[in-house]
């Protein structure tokens, strides 16, 4: 299948898996409180589905050892789509442990639906480096938009019929999703079962590849960093004198500018080398998250945000690119989950630091985010300096 038609399927399927997995927890989280229970019930059912991503790796080997690997992810999307529903559904009729195992099984599968998936596009996007790269901004873009419109979709839903509605139409388009990811190219298994290593090999060869190792690291801070500007952007409200209702104009400005980053790494794709752009890109994000710190006024604001959206795309893709180049074949599928599962670990451990720090004052979340990169982008400059300097005896 040419790759002018199998990157559209990749785009509908990529999108439809990840709005899913991104607005099931708000889902969860609404469907609890509004039964009245109590908060912390809703946090708990929450985490359900969120902390388990860190299990994915352990079983992504499976996209490397299947001989289709098509089959691995459709049946991830299904089972996402099938624990999810059920777990909607049984909510109101049963114990609350109940549903927290079948969010539990949803949260298992759901490094397949973002990491996974990504792992099929160098198949899909044709040879070259510029196909490849121009590919990785519609991935991009794809986490743009789920990320938009998965929070969005369950609010219109849960205000106009239910929560529980919001949460089945989620699980509805996991199916869909997987009969498109089924409509993808064929890629043949990568290597003989045998040659392929378990998980904790993997992860031991990404740590001694100095390129992954900088994928792996940078990739993980910038995720825990850019997760503090929604709590930042709650306690700003003081110090740029807005109401609280503008704060969503700030996350909404850092969204739009994450869609623009894609488009922009979609038209005019970077070519140079992955590793070295990792480094400058989080740079470049550094600065941004200090343009926040800096700016006095909501329109500077406004604009600080929507910047910083705009490179954490253009990162975001440049990961991307280093995770395809980088990456031996025989488990290119473990290296694509096994980077996702902790970049949203260390997301989830960016928002959590943020709260606890934002009270302290304000924009300190940001400051020590930026600092945190800086010391990242140092470490990965030393780090390939000592990969160039030839050992002495």
């Amino acid at each position: 299948m040419p790759a002018a038609k199998g990157l559209p399927r990749y785009v509908v399927a990529a999108t439809l898996a990840r709005t899913a997995d991104g607005g099931a927890v708000l889902a969860i989280v609404l469907l609890v409180t509004t039964s009245g229970a109590p908060g912390w019930l809703a946090g708990l059912l929450g985490a359900a589905i969120t902390a388990p991503h860190l299990l994915g790796p352990f079983i992504a080997r499976r996209l490397d050892t299947a001989k289709d690997g098509r089959t691995v992810i459709v049946g991830a999307c299904l089972l996402h789509g099938t624990t999810l529903a059920a777990a909607v559904l049984l909510y109101p009729l049963t114990s609350p442990i109940v549903p927290g195992l079948l969010l539990i099984a949803s949260g298992v599968v759901g490094p397949l639906l973002t990491g996974g998936i990504s792992s099929r596009l160098p198949a899909i996007a044709g040879p070259g480096r510029l196909n490849q790269r121009r590919a990785q901004g519609w991935d991009v873009a794809t986490y743009g938009i789920a990320g938009t419109i998965g929070p969005s979709i369950v609010a219109a839903v849960s205000v106009s019929a239910s929560p529980s509605v919001a949460g089945l139409v989620l699980a509805a388009s996991t199916f869909v999703a997987a009969a498109f990811v089924r409509l993808l190219p064929y890629a043949p298994p990568p290597a003989h079962p045998a040659e392929v290593p378990s998980p904790g090999r993997t992860l031991g060869m990404m740590a001694a590849s100095g390129p992954l190792r900088r994928t792996l690291y940078l990739t993980m801070v910038v995720a825990l960093s850019v997760a503090a500007l929604p709590i930042a952007a709650v306690a700003s409200t003081d110090r740029l004198h807005i109401d609280s209702a503008a704060v969503g104009l700030l996350t909404a400005a850092y969204g739009l500018g994450g869609l623009a980053g894609s488009a922009g790494a979609m038209v005019r794709p970077f070519t140079a080398d992955a590793d070295r752009l990792m480094s400058r890109l989080a740079v470049a994000v550094a600065g941004a998250l200090i343009g926040t710190v800096l700016a006095s006024t909501f329109t500077l604001a406004l604009a600080t945000y929507a910047v910083a959206g705009v490179l954490n795309s253009y990162f975001f893709a440049a990961t991307l690119a280093a995770r395809s180049e980088y990456a031996p074949r025989h488990a290119r599928g473990q290296v694509f989950v096994w980077i996702g599962a902790l970049k949203i670990t260390a997301g989830s451990a960016g928002t959590t630091l943020a709260g606890a720090l934002v009270t302290g004052a304000a924009q300190l979340p940001l400051a020590l985010a930026a600092t945190l990169i800086a010391v990242a982008v140092a470490a990965s400059s030393i780090d390939r300096r000592l990969e160039r300097t030839p050992a002495t005896t």
